[in-house]
């Protein structure tokens, strides 16, 4: 019999009620192997009222004391990293050793967040008028809510989570349907490390629950990722429901190669990164900007030569390179994008449509796919296609180039491979993208620094992780205090106060 996931609601799993359940495939078979619950309204509300329930407790413990929940669950995910990567490459599709990097990135965050005690320090000035100090506090926001993406189904929860609860909030996640074990598993290993019922909440769900999490006034804020139609969507109506909201969406990441670039080193980068997950990352560099035109022959030619070399296969089998989509959905949206680019006069250099696994057959599999001479006017260059399918459109120089990156309607992030200081640094203050990396393909920053993009990839004024995450799950409150030294009493004023 198909297993049923459960809810985790109130520190236990809990059996679904709605009645509605979507399928959870192993993308490696194409085989149905669980059914995920899809919450109605009333079982995401009495959710939502379980965590506005045990959120004061938690905020009134000590922000030390929370942050050694946060380092005691680093240790127990340590633990058992290698049993949740493999489920995790069980219902998502990436190799083994890609799951525990998802893993590791998420626990990143969580150790930084484990510095609340210092991250939530107010500011303090003294004597700014006679007898009267100024400070300030920051405040958990309550109840919210993380609704991430089947492409990340650890790193994404834990980029959320973790600072919220080390704020004092409760939190409530609605991860993706396609692959929601892992954060059932990870919610379990929270508790196990002293995280009290409650506090985290797992429910699963479709567009029904989601809206509810938007629209209940019980929640304070809401952080998504996942397509830009979406990622809008929930930003305005979370917005006009008086809701703080923090929404990432989609990206068309740009690797400009100089002439002076390492050509081998380039060619390295655009593989890994282009292909790496089966290209389902939203920092995938999936348009490759050769400058010039010695540059993009030869750029092709080694590109062409190593992606006929690439292996794929199973997700948890040995010295694959890149396992399945996550879906047969998944797999015809691609191939579709590939039959655009066709039709639309690029050269195709590679074609993975029909790609089959022996002994697979019915699994989610698609070869990897390169275009050279891509133009801007193209769907397979203006559009986020979130598989393996890399794009070579070629500039004739450096504007040109640092052109395209910038006006593209996605801001996520941008690469620029060159030798030359002078050409990187200027790249870097002009380029009108959020994240950038010099000689680097995929420049997610380290957990201390801010996450995300600019433009139709970013929705909302802060961003995940570093301090910005801090700012967004709390409230600063300031209060001015007056002590005079002595009775002495100034009388009614009718002049709003200043300090001199």
């Amino acid at each position: 019999m198909t297993r049923t996931i459960p809810h985790l609601i109130g520190g236990s799993l809990t059996a679904p009620e709605s009645g509605r359940f979507g399928d959870v495939f192993d993308p490696s078979t194409g085989a149905v192997q669980a059914r995920v619950p899809l919450a109605s309204s009333d079982e995401v509300r009495r959710v939502i009222g379980n965590a506005e329930a045990a959120q004061p407790e938690w905020a009134a413990t000590n922000a030390q004391k929370r942050a050694r929940v946060l380092m005691r669950f680093v240790d127990l995910v340590n633990r058992d990293m290698d049993e949740l990567a493999k489920l995790l490459s069980s219902e998502h599709g990436k190799t083994f050793d890609d799951a525990k990097g998802d893993i590791q990135r998420g626990l990143e965050v969580i150790e930084f967040a484990a510095g609340a005690p210092h991250l939530l320090k107010g500011e303090y000035s003294t004597g700014v008028g006679t007898g009267i100090d100024v400070y300030s506090m920051r405040q958990p926001l309550g109840v919210v809510a993380g609704i991430t993406p089947f492409n990340f189904p650890a790193m994404i929860p834990l980029w959320k989570a973790g600072p919220a609860l080390a704020a004092g909030n409760a939190f409530i996640l609605k991860p993706s349907e396609r692959d929601p074990s892992v954060p059932v598993r990870l919610a379990e290993l929270f508790l196990e490390a002293g995280l009290p019922e409650g506090i985290l909440n797992v429910v699963h769900g479709d567009k029904e629950a989601v809206d509810t999490l938007l629209t209940d006034d019980r929640v304070k804020a809401v952080g998504f990722v996942g397509s830009t139609p979406i990622a809008q969507y929930i930003y305005e109506t979370a917005a006009a429901h008086g809701k703080r909201a923090q929404c990432f969406g989609g990206a068309k990441n740009h690797m400009i190669v100089m002439p002076d670039a390492d050509l081998d080193q380039a060619v390295d980068a655009l593989i890994g990164s282009g292909y790496g997950s089966a290209g389902e990352r939203c920092m995938a560099i999936s348009v490759a900007v050769p400058v010039g035109t010695e540059t993009a022959d030869a750029l092709a030619a080694k590109l062409t030569e190593r992606v006929a070399q690439l292996k794929i296969g199973p997700s948890l089998a040995e010295g694959v390179d890149y396992g399945p989509l996550v879906s047969r959905a998944a797999v015809e949206r691609v191939e579709d994008y590939i039959q655009q680019g066709v039709d639309a006069g690029a050269a195709l250099l590679a074609d993975g449509r029909g790609f089959c696994v022996e002994g697979h057959e019915e699994g989610f599999y698609l070869g990897p796919t390169l275009f050279d001479h891509v133009t801007t006017d193209m769907s397979i260059y203006r559009e986020e296609i979130f598989g393996p399918v890399l794009v070579i459109a070629r500039a004739n120089d450096y504007e040109e180039a640092l052109a395209m990156a910038s006006d593209h309607e996605f801001g996520n992030g941008v690469a620029i491979f060159t030798r030359d200081g002078d050409a990187a640094r200027d790249f870097t203050a002009r380029v009108n993208v959020g994240m950038v990396g010099v000689n680097v393909p995929i420049p997610v920053p380290i957990a201390y620094f801010t996450f995300g993009g600019w433009k139709k990839s970013g929705f909302g004024d802060l961003n995940q992780h570093g301090a910005d995450a801090f700012r967004f799950y709390t409230k600063t409150k300031t209060v001015t205090s007056r002590w005079l030294s002595h009775d002495t009493r100034d009388g009614a004023s009718f002049v709003i106060p200043t300090m001199h």
